[in-house]
């Protein structure tokens, strides 16, 4: 992990351009190669970012970050008041609830329930930035990563998004693309999915467990 507290301004170009003018920023970047610039609030959601794969290219007064579609993130700097880098060690992920773990564990003896056809090939599927939950053979026999959630928000979409930009780089799984899976997932998750080619399933708990019904009920 890498921090620097500076001025700075910050231009993206790409789909739509942004600018952000002159001011103290806190910018991060990540052992995984995500690039992130903060301000003083907003919470955790960062100004602009820059996601991996991507190459970050230092100047002296100047990053110039692109990822492969050709967008960049350009940040120049003045005044750099504080800066450190700290190597964090492996992480072991966040630890899911007990939803969570059930819903994956009951997904991966059914795949067939996400999408007609689907078979597991394994579960907790490793990667260089964490495990995606299931990984699957669709009736095809194309690669499908398959994240679970029990609630369906941006946060757990982004996830997979890394998750399938490192699968997608292994020649013995490409293509591989993408299901997110939740008990519910809100309508930004959706659009935001549905623009990085993923498709979204609901799943009810309950039904599931057969506390209601043999029936399955997707979304």
């Amino acid at each position: 992990m890498r921090i620097r507290i500076a001025e700075c301004t910050v231009r993206y170009e790409g789909r739509l351009d942004a600018f952000l003018p002159w001011a103290t920023r806190l910018i991060m970047v990540k052992a995984d190669g995500c690039v992130a610039v903060h301000a003083d609030g907003g919470a955790y959601k960062p100004l602009n970012w820059m996601n991996s794969p991507n190459t970050l290219t230092e100047g002296e007064d100047t990053w110039t970050v692109v990822n492969p579609k050709g967008e960049k993130l350009i940040i120049e700097f003045g005044d750099v008041h504080f800066e450190t880098s700290r190597d964090l060690g492996e992480d072991p992920g966040l630890v899911k609830d007990g939803v969570e773990l059930e819903l994956q564990r009951r997904l991966s003896e059914a795949p067939d329930v996400i999408e007609e056809g689907l078979s597991l090939v394994r579960r907790e599927y490793p990667t260089p930035i964490g495990p995606v939950d299931l990984l699957c053979r669709d009736a095809a026999g194309e690669s499908v990563a398959v994240e679970i959630k029990r609630r369906g928000e941006i946060d757990g979409v982004e996830q997979l998004t890394r998750y399938l930009d490192f699968l997608n780089r292994d020649s013995r799984l490409a293509p591989v693309r993408g299901i997110f899976v939740a008990q519910a997932i809100k309508p930004q998750a959706k659009l935001l999915a549905a623009d990085r080619g993923m498709a979204c399933v609901e799943i009810d708990y309950d039904e599931l467990r057969g506390a209601d019904s043999d029936l399955l009920r997707l979304f």
